[in-house]
């Protein structure tokens, strides 16, 4: 008999052939990181932030989700969505991607930061699967949580309407996390199931955040999967001006006047919410996965990193002095 692994490594391999030049991913690597600073201006001796630093080892955190990502989705068709003013974090490690780097000239959310990378991405490969994905988690397990993204990407293909987002099984009621409500099934609490989204819940108070636990609720990872035309539709039911906003500027895209047009646009636009104000207001355009035993962590404070840590045995010159 198969083991699982061999199994799951030859869906991998199997979706991957079938997916062809249509995947792409975009990881998202413009955050200002401000919850995490007094920990990484000690560890790198300035105020980058958590994406680029070293955090749980030798390579930094941007550069783990990288590694990660390029086993399901090219190295060529991944797009780098980074921040002006963190240019010199970045510069020098960045330099062989440039041709792939989706450069914000200052970070006004994850709302404006997606629906350029989207709006990017749809003028290039209109007809693309894409998975987006935070450039600052931690997974103990990177083969077992690549192996749901492959679920996502697969379930993308017939699902043509429907932006899936990878929900984990939470260890704890915490209330710093956004929860995702599914709606119920018969196969929901198992790992790899799919459900449509009931309800968003935002850092829900400790006595709330208990009770999601126990109703089945799960964790958002902020990792999606789509096709690009739905992503697209979703933001513009949700923000119709900022995705025109966007569209408008499409004809300066990889010519020399991109970036001034990008300074002009966000110069003016307000910050806003991916989370908040696009997939909280559209659950009828979404599904989640669950994702069981990945040994997720999105590090936004210094406390779960030291836990990280120690969880799962890492080794980390700043930590050791």
């Amino acid at each position: 008999m198969e083991s699982l692994s061999r199994k799951k490594s030859l869906r991998v391999a199997g979706s991957q052939a079938v997916a062809g030049r249509n995947r792409w991913a975009v990881i998202l690597a413009g955050g200002d990181g401000t919850r995490l600073q007094s920990l990484t201006r000690t560890i790198a001796g300035d105020e980058r932030p958590k994406q680029f630093c070293a955090l749980l080892g030798g390579r930094t955190l941007l550069d783990e989700t990288r590694h990660r990502v390029a086993t399901s989705v090219a190295e060529d068709q991944t797009f780098l969505l980074v921040t002006k003013t963190h240019e010199r974090f970045y510069k020098e490690s960045l330099a062989s991607s440039s041709d792939r780097l989706l450069v914000q000239p200052e970070n006004k959310g994850t709302a404006p930061a997606i629906i350029y990378a989207l709006t990017r991405l749809a003028w290039k490969a209109p007809d693309a699967i894409v998975a987006l994905f935070p450039s600052d988690h931690y997974f103990g397990n990177d083969e077992a949580f690549m192996w749901h993204v492959e679920t996502a990407f697969s379930a993308a293909q017939t699902r043509r309407e429907t932006v899936i987002l990878l929900g984990i099984s939470p260890e704890s009621p915490e209330v710093e996390y956004g929860w995702i409500e599914p709606q119920s099934m018969i196969l929901g609490s198992i790992s790899g199931a799919i459900s449509r989204v009931r309800r968003f819940w935002e850092k829900p108070s400790a006595s709330l955040a208990k009770e999601l636990m126990n109703r089945g609720c799960l964790w958002n990872s902020f990792v999606m999967v789509g096709r690009v035309g739905a992503f697209l539709k979703m933001a513009r039911r949700a923000l119709p001006e900022l995705c025109d906003y966007f569209a408008a500027i499409v004809p300066s895209f990889e010519t020399p006047v991109e970036p001034a047009q990008l300074r002009e646009l966000y110069s003016w636009i307000p910050p806003s919410n991916f989370s908040h104000d696009v997939l909280a207001l559209r659950p009828a355009d979404l599904a989640v996965i669950r994702v069981d035993e990945v040994g997720w962590s999105d590090l936004g404070e210094p406390s779960r990193v030291l836990t990280t840590l120690a969880r799962f045995g890492l080794q980390s010159q700043w930590a050791a002095s």
